[in-house]
């Protein structure tokens, strides 16, 4: 692990999550009456409830409006989302003066253009492995496992990693 990762990492205190791509592999599924259908993992909500746990406050921001994704929000308690619209710097910007954080207190997981104004102004910008090439370029880390599965969770721990919440997490988990 990259030493500057491991410091931007220290710094965050909001994590932004994208959803298609990120909190799900980026498939989209139609039923029959055409409402498009989402799975989302199991480990990274998990993932997100622990980082919250650590002190770490959570968003979601995405470019795609869904019912699934107030539920899933719902259900992992994710304080602040927003939905709707290719234009996720304004929200951004919202979410900052909403909690008085700077960009450099913030991380963001995406995956495709539309993520590339909140990346390029983040503390801590990550992609995933099979993001766009302009965004892989400007992450500052890349996670190893796919949007969807596991790329969260693998985020959420390397925050606790990095701020030395990780252990005392964790250890409700050991027997």
């Amino acid at each position: 692990m990259n030493a500057s990762v491991l410091e931007r990492a220290a710094r965050i205190k909001l994590m932004i999550f994208d959803v298609d791509g990120v909190l799900t592999d980026g498939s989209l599924h139609y039923g029959a009456d055409g409402e498009a259908l989402k799975t989302f993992n199991v480990q990274d909500g998990l993932g997100i409830k622990l980082l919250q746990e650590a002190g770490v406050q959570t968003a979601i921001i995405s470019a795609r409006t869904s019912p699934q994704v107030i539920r899933r929000a719902a259900d992992l308690g994710i304080g602040h989302l927003h939905q709707g619209g290719h234009d996720k710097l304004t929200p951004f910007h919202a979410l900052l003066e909403k909690t008085g954080l700077t960009a450099e207190q913030v991380g963001f997981i995406g995956d495709d253009v539309v993520d590339l104004p909140i990346l390029s102004r983040v503390g801590l910008a990550v992609a995933v492995p099979n993001g766009r090439a302009e965004v892989l370029s400007r992450a500052h880390h890349v996670t190893t496992a796919y949007g969807g599965r596991g790329a969260v969770r693998e985020i959420c721990e390397l925050l606790m990693q990095a701020q030395g919440s990780y252990e005392r997490v964790m250890a409700q988990f050991q027997v």
